[in-house]
């Protein structure tokens, strides 16, 4: 669609829509304040139906973002894990033979990605059969098996297998918890909802974090034994409490479930009330968009990812974040504890750093959640890309320096110093970057009948990077050290300059409305056309039709 569709598509929507929404021209207007927004059925029926959120159903909306909260826990536990266990004695002698570098350790991180490109295979059709809630569930029960085993190692290869399950298990689970929560979120709260998700990344580094700082003292296997016992926390509340929550709305009604499914938006996106202006809304856009017959009931037919144009564009935006997201720099944390040492900070300083990096890290998450309703995607993708670059170079520039006064015998520690600051404001930057974006982006971007598939497919993206970062990166940091950071440098250039030329806005939208978003022959120019509304002194809101 062109701009005129997509104002033809707004304005049919408007004329069969929900009864509230009103029409005027600028000529007509007094005190009224104008406002340019990207949907103004959205504005007009958020305002006339607004939630309250402190009612009962809320807070078991805030249940439900906090059950797949755990589910990213899950993962964000894992890399802050095997960071610090990286560091332990018991664990370095027993499984890599007293060197955490080189490719002993490259295997044992990198298996868990092989186990998250393989997992994807079966997340999909297990969401899109078993509903959002029975994938959530499935992954947890295979994260709980993956974590006795992976506890109870007494060889190497043992561990190995561990690994394997455990990233076999977070594929699922990080493919139905995001499709779950942005499909029961209200449109008014979806950006918070799906970035706070993402969040548990933090969730669960910053236990990790810690119990590792703990354990590290202990003068047996169980330093790192009892870490890995507690990786299974997260996804044991998971499976004991996922099936006491409802089901995603718009997965019940793809499956012909169509009274549950507007139950479920009377009670929890309209206060209770069938006509609230936000139900009539939503339903319309349901019935108009979700098929019976689609994809998602074919569990080997994944072809709607790439049919149409529309499908194309969508499906690039879920392979560009999956990419950009694993590999602009953020997979050097899994390596924490030798950039530290490389920089001239002792054994225990390098785990204090550790669990200091996630606390600051989840900082700058937290800044991006609570703009995410509101924060364009382009704006923040292509200049937190391009700032990410920036201070990797400052890092990579000042841990040369560091190198070089070192092997002349002349310490600076100021400048071991900044080259943490800047490895720790990319941190930041990164974070509030994509940590919300990751899992919101790309459920966004895909619809309904695609969603799980879709978020498959991202985790095969988001593994096969996530491999090279872990099999390459301790290689790299033993053979060229610092300069590894420079390969992430340039690249993160190349992502800034691809997210401007790519990326397709979807803030201030309804999920069913981007459809004439991505229909357009340029998504992207698509994207940024905005409406005019008009807010009156009485809080009513009307769309200006000629301004």
């Amino acid at each position: 669609m062109s701009h005129s569709s997509i104002e033809k598509h707004e304005a049919e929507k408007s004329a069969h829509g929900p009864s509230h929404i009103e029409h005027t021209h600028a000529s007509a207007l007094h005190d009224a304040e104008k406002k340019n927004v990207h949907s103004a059925a959205l504005v007009a029926a958020t305002a006339a139906g607004a939630l309250n959120p402190w009612s009962k159903e809320s807070f078991l909306l805030y249940l439900c973002c906090f059950i797949a909260f755990l589910c990213s826990c899950a993962n964000g536990y894992d890399g802050s894990l095997m960071t610090s266990i990286n560091g332990m004695d018991f664990y370095v002698n027993r499984f890599v033979k007293g060197n955490n570098l080189g490719e002993g350790t490259s295997i044992i991180f990198s298996i868990y990605t092989i186990g998250g490109i393989i997992g994807p295979w079966f997340a999909g059709p297990i969401t899109d059969k078993f509903g959002r809630r029975g994938g959530m569930c499935a992954g947890g029960l295979v994260i709980c098996l993956g974590s006795a085993i992976i506890a109870s190692a007494m060889h190497k290869e043992q561990f190995i297998a561990g690994r394997f399950i455990l990233g076999f298990g977070v594929s699922i689970m990080t493919c139905a918890a995001p499709s779950y929560i942005i499909e029961v979120a209200p449109p008014q709260w979806r950006g918070r909802f799906a970035a706070f998700y993402n969040c548990g990344w933090f969730g669960g580094s910053i236990p990790a974090a810690a119990i590792t700082l703990g354990t590290e003292k202990i003068n047996s296997d169980l330093q790192w034994r009892l870490p890995l016992i507690f990786q299974c926390v997260p996804a044991g509340v998971v499976v004991l409490t996922v099936w006491f929550l409802p089901e995603s709305p718009r997965w019940l009604l793809a499956n012909g479930r169509d009274a549950e499914a507007k139950a479920f938006l009377t009670k929890y996106h309209g206060n209770g009330q069938e006509n609230n202006p936000v139900v009539a809304l939503e339903w319309q856009e349901f019935q108009d968009s979700i098929k019976l017959d689609a994809s998602d009931k074919r569990w080997w037919d994944y072809s709607e990812l790439v049919k149409t144009h529309s499908a194309r564009w969508r499906f690039l935006m879920v392979v560009l974040m999956g990419v950009f997201g694993q590999f602009s720099g953020n997979g050097l944390g899994y390596f924490n504890l030798t950039i530290y040492k490389q920089i001239g900070y002792d054994t225990n300083m390098q785990f204090i750093l550790n669990l200091v990096n996630s606390i600051t890290s989840a900082i700058g998450a937290l800044g991006g959640v609570s703009l995410a309703d509101r924060m364009p995607r382009r704006k923040v993708l292509v200049i937190g890309t391009f700032v990410c670059a920036i201070m990797l170079a400052i890092n990579g520039g000042l841990s040369a320096k560091w190198a070089s006064n070192e092997a002349k015998g002349a310490i600076d520690l100021k400048v071991g110093q900044g080259a943490l600051a800047a490895y720790f404001f990319f941190n930041i930057i990164y974070s509030f970057t994509y940590t919300p974006l990751q899992a919101l982006y790309p459920v966004e971007c895909l619809a309904t009948e695609t969603r799980a598939k879709g978020m498959a497919m991202y985790g095969v993206v988001v593994g096969i990077f996530s491999f090279i970062n872990l099999y390459a990166g301790p290689i790299a940091l033993d053979n060229i050290k610092y300069k590894y950071v420079f390969i992430f440098v340039g690249w993160d250039v190349v992502e800034s300059v691809l997210w401007y030329l790519l990326c397709v806005e979807t803030v201030g939208r309804t999920l069913e409305e981007l459809e004439a978003v991505f229909d357009s022959p340029n998504p992207v120019r698509a994207s940024t056309h905005l409406e005019t509304i008009a807010i009156k002194s009485s809080g009513g809101v009307a769309i200006v039709d000629d301004a």
